[in-house]
């Protein structure tokens, strides 16, 4: 999704990249932010954004099937950035279905494969990019969907690479026991 949803100019690709070699399959988050505006359409004020997130998950003959974090301390991810502004972005089954929750991606070596750790306790909840007071704490036990924004309205390329997301509760960011105790994946 892009500012080219309401009539921007930014360009979006999202595709699967297959293993090759050492470097390991990834999801690749890629394109040009624009901050031109559509000249037939004065009520858009700001466009230069450009966001995925994961589908939401199939029903189950329990109903909704979403994510329970809540044994977790962290969220981790395996990102190679490019340097710029992303951000994380948590959405949960709230009674304001626009409410996000948001977190800063710091990536700190642009260029190279990293692992960010994210408290769920960090996260800023927010209603179409500004905060909302009073803040309540996520509800991580109902997480419909996970994704990655840049919001930072700078023209130009991006490029950020994602490898794995993943719930953990150690503060290491070490992934052995993958699929075990004490982890569980949320791709």
């Amino acid at each position: 999704m892009s500012d080219a949803d309401i009539g921007g100019f930014s360009k979006v690709h999202f595709d699967y990249i297959p293993q090759t070699g050492p470097e390991r399959a990834h999801a690749h988050f890629y394109g040009i932010i624009s901050t031109e505006l559509p000249a037939n359409r004065p009520h858009i004020q700001r466009t230069g954004y450009a966001a995925w997130r994961n589908r939401d998950r199939r029903a189950t003959v329990f109903g909704k099937s979403l994510w329970d974090v809540d044994p977790y301390i962290y969220l981790g991810l395996r990102v190679k950035s490019d340097g710029r502004k992303y951000f994380v972005n948590v959405q949960t089954e709230s009674i304001v279905p626009t409410d996000l929750h948001q977190h800063r991606l710091y990536a700190r070596r642009p260029g190279q494969w990293e692992t960010v750790l994210i408290k769920w306790t960090d996260f800023v909840r927010t209603n179409h990019g500004v905060v909302v007071e009073p803040q309540m704490e996520m509800l991580r036990q109902k997480v419909r969907t996970i994704g990655i924004g840049l919001i930072d309205r700078v023209p130009g390329p991006y490029d950020l690479a994602v490898e794995k997301v993943w719930a953990t509760n150690n503060p290491d960011g070490d992934q052995r026991g993958e699929g075990g105790e004490g982890e569980s994946s949320t791709d």
